[in-house]
This record gives C-alpha cells, sequence and structure tokens, in this order.
C-alpha cells in the first residue's frame, strides 16, 4: 500500500438540532438563536422556531452529533486495497464523542484526519462539541496555537480547490463527475435532522454516514489518479 494512505482517517459526522422541542431552550439560548437567526430572516419569512427545526443541527452552538462514520485504508487479502469503515453513533453524544477520542488516541500521533469541507465543518464541530460535553480534545484535534502548515489534516473540498476560494462544491457533485456511486437515496444531509425526530430512524442515518466516508475515500484515490476500490474490498466493522 502507498504509505501515504496508510495514515489517513476518512470520517463523516451527521448533526441535528439540540432538540427537537424549541420551546424547552432555555431563555439566553433563545436569545442567541434569535441573534443568529436575524441573519436568515432577510431572505426566508419564517419564525425562530422554524428556522431553529432547519438549521440549528449546522452550528455546534445549538446541535449536537449523532453519527461519526470512519474509514481507513488497510492491506485486502486479496493484495489489493481495502477500506474498513466503523461508525460511533447513538442518543448520548457525549458517549460516541468519548469512544470515538478514544479510538483517535489508540491510533496515536501520525493520523490525518480527511474529510470533506472539514477543515471548515467537521472538524471544528467536533471540536467545540467535545468541550461542551467536557471532553479534552485529543492530540489529533487539538489545534489551538498550530500554524496552517503544521496541521496535516485533509479536506478534498480544498483540495479541489486548487487555491479558488469563490464557491463550494458538494462531495455529491464531486462523485457524479467522478463516477463514484453515490451515497444519496432516499436520505441527504438536509433530512437527517427530520429522519431522527419524527422517525427516530437512526440506523438509517447511520448507513447514510458511512456510504458518505466510502464516497469520501473513493473520492480521494480519484484526486491522487490511484485505483478504485472494489466493493467487494470494503468493510464495515
Amino acid at each position: 500500500m502507498i504509505t501515504e494512505l496508510r495514515d489517513i482517517l476518512f470520517l463523516d459526522i451527521e448533526t441535528v438540532a439540540i432538540t427537537n422541542n424549541y420551546q424547552s431552550l432555555d431563555e439566553r439560548l433563545k436569545v442567541q438563536w434569535s441573534r443568529k437567526a436575524s441573519y436568515f430572516k432577510k431572505e426566508e419569512e419564517k419564525s425562530d422556531e422554524a428556522l431553529f427545526h432547519e438549521k440549528a443541527g449546522i452550528y455546534a452552538e445549538f446541535g449536537k452529533i449523532i453519527c461519526i462514520s470512519i474509514g481507513k485504508f488497510f492491506d485486502h487479502e486479496s493484495g489489493e486495497l481495502g477500506l474498513k469503515t466503523k461508525a460511533f453513533y447513538g442518543h448520548e453524544e457525549v458517549a460516541l464523542l468519548a469512544e470515538f477520542k478514544t479510538m483517535l488516541e489508540k491510533l496515536g500521533e501520525g493520523v490525518k484526519l480527511c474529510a470533506h469541507n472539514g477543515k471548515e465543518f467537521d472538524f471544528p464541530y467536533l471540536c467545540r462539541r467535545m468541550l461542551i460535553n467536557g471532553i479534552a480534545l485529543p492530540s489529533a484535534l487539538n489545534l489551538s496555537g498550530k500554524k496552517s502548515w503544521q496541521v496535516e489534516h485533509l479536506d478534498t473540498l480544498e483540495l479541489w480547490k486548487f487555491g479558488d476560494y469563490k464557491h463550494y462544491t458538494s462531495l455529491d457533485l464531486l462523485a457524479s463527475i467522478f463516477n463514484i456511486p453515490s451515497s444519496k437515496s432516499d436520505i441527504d444531509g438536509s433530512k437527517v435532522n427530520s429522519v431522527y425526530y419524527e422517525s427516530g430512524d437512526l440506523d438509517k442515518i447511520k448507513n447514510y454516514c458511512t456510504a458518505d466516508v466510502n464516497v469520501l475515500a473513493q473520492l480521494f484515490l480519484k484526486m491522487k489518479c490511484l485505483p478504485s476500490l472494489k466493493a467487494e474490498n470494503v468493510i464495515t466493522t
């Protein structure tokens, strides 16, 4: 296996609003959300409560993590490249974050995290939610005081921009142009909050999140002009 690939941990997170009952928020948080929602109201004529249900999950201050899916390359017994995936998921955020931290610490100092838009979303969201839950950051996420060139994490969105910061390119769009099977079926990121709170189907969310990690790893290989993974070499543990 190419040495560069061994130390990469691909990941994706799924987040939802901290509660499905807006009225249960304490008054201080309602005031803070109202301030945040004022930015959206310029374009959308909706109440603070309606906007909370739609958008709170993307902000670590008003949302929580319900799933972290990871993937790591390995040497398959066939002699080809393989990918092992695993998901940390559940209703108790502090428990899944603690389990994820333990896994990171076992991987050691050399691990490089890779996510799509990870530097803007996944990595800081994980850090913020860990601190909110009283969990000390593992070294892989403790980036405070480090220069940009000292942080070796990877971001496929950043890799695709090639220095161009004019627009966002979704993982699904990149999967389409590189002919990678989509992770999107009857659910996408915009539906996670409703699937979680209305149908309670955490397994569906976990499967979607893990499928995104598979797409992410395949995309990374495409960007390195390396052979794609075979479906039979992807193992869920």
